[in-house]
């Protein structure tokens, strides 16, 4: 029987350890009923209650496979819009606090992808020539673009066999919202820089020239992590000078220059499996958010692995921080008392043409 909800401003001040406590006790009593999903990037004392953990693409998978009649994501907003919609039509997604957003997927809107799309069908025919490709930081109606417009997701683990299977299709990417992945990832592939624009958004034709856009193979659109753009190659350079043993290893959302001054280079679950496999008594210097780095740098502990954070300044993903034990308790209580909050709900139509985007993506990977 459905009782009134609780108010979230009931647990705005209360101690994290008693929220604590309150999730648990939740947890038990919702049983199999409810799932908690939380990003790599989650923070700890929220991360600490998850049930599956992983990065974009392991959560994609995993959100798709779970038979829970709630999925509760803690990350931030597109991937519980990822949930809702590799999930049944029974199941509901939710997300503990709708600010918890991407900053990156704000730089990349449908209004301007369309416009983008408009603008190059003056200079040649991008139906026949270009393939959408959309990092699965987005949201559900870029997907739904991709979907419409014979493209594609990708993910940081599967950006560069996104890009095989584009390049066999047709022989352009217009790829948002991060450059930096679409760049290192086309670098991989052997194409060279000039031949990789970027697409600046608030200017004409991109800012680019006709020349430009028919040389170009990749069109980048001016979008980025606000994180990973705080990593530089001096942080690498001092590191190396300190520890010429040491071993660096980035996200492919860090600029080019900081990949290519790195010894391996990719996503938060390879990082995770790289460092997981190396040798004791290693060290390592990592280009990804604090939350991981933290959590990596406590578990290899014992395996006398040196896990440092790459950057001196403090980078951490603040929008998905704002998923707090308040937040996760309150969404668990009400959904306990028998009150959905929060629910992420996809529009049906849009859903339909995003999931034909995920599924082509999912179907590679």
């Amino acid at each position: 029987m459905h009782q009134e909800a609780f108010e979230f401003e009931q647990y705005d001040q209360l101690q994290d350890e008693i929220c604590a406590q309150r999730i648990i006790s939740a947890k038990k009593a919702l049983g199999k009923r409810a799932v908690i999903l939380a990003h790599h990037y989650q923070r700890a004392d929220v991360y600490r209650h998850a049930d599956l953990t992983g990065d974009s693409l392991k959560l994609s998978h995993l959100a798709a496979q779970t038979d829970a009649d709630y999925l509760v994501f803690c990350g931030v907003h597109f991937m519980a819009e990822v949930a809702d919609m590799l999930s049944s039509p029974a199941q509901i997604a939710i997300l503990p606090d709708m600010a918890a957003g991407c900053s990156m997927a704000d730089m990349a809107n449908l209004a301007n992808v369309e416009r983008a799309w408009r603008e190059l069908a003056e200079i040649l025919n991008p139906e026949e020539v270009i393939t959408p490709v959309t990092y699965i930081n987005s949201a559900a109606d870029l997907k739904a673009f991709c979907g419409e417009h014979e493209g594609i997701v990708c993910t940081s683990s599967n950006a560069g066999k996104v890009l095989e299977w584009s390049f066999k299709r047709r022989e352009k990417v217009l790829f948002f919202p991060d450059q930096h992945l679409g760049r290192w990832s086309g670098h991989q592939l052997g194409i060279p820089l000039d031949e990789m624009v970027v697409w600046n958004f608030d200017e004409p034709m991109g800012g680019l020239t006709p020349e430009q856009i028919k040389k170009a193979k990749i069109l980048l659109w001016k979008g980025h992590c606000s994180v990973h753009q705080m990593f530089q190659p001096q942080h690498i350079i001092r590191f190396r000078n300190q520890h010429p043993d040491g071993i660096v290893i980035s996200h492919p959302e860090c600029s080019i220059e900081v990949c290519k001054a790195s010894d391996y280079v990719g996503s938060t679950e390879y990082i995770i499996k790289t460092i997981a496999a190396a040798k004791s008594g290693t060290r390592w210097l990592v280009g990804t958010e604090l939350n991981l780095v933290s959590r990596i740098a406590e578990e290899f502990k014992s395996q006398d692995k040196i896990v440092q954070f790459m950057s001196p300044m403090v980078c951490m993903c603040s929008t998905m921080a704002r998923i707090d034990p308040q937040h996760l308790a309150w969404a668990l209580e009400n959904l306990v008392n028998g009150n959905v909050v929060n629910q992420i709900k996809v529009p049906e139509h849009e859903a339909k043409l995003a999931k034909v985007a995920l599924d082509r993506m999912l179907s590679i990977s």
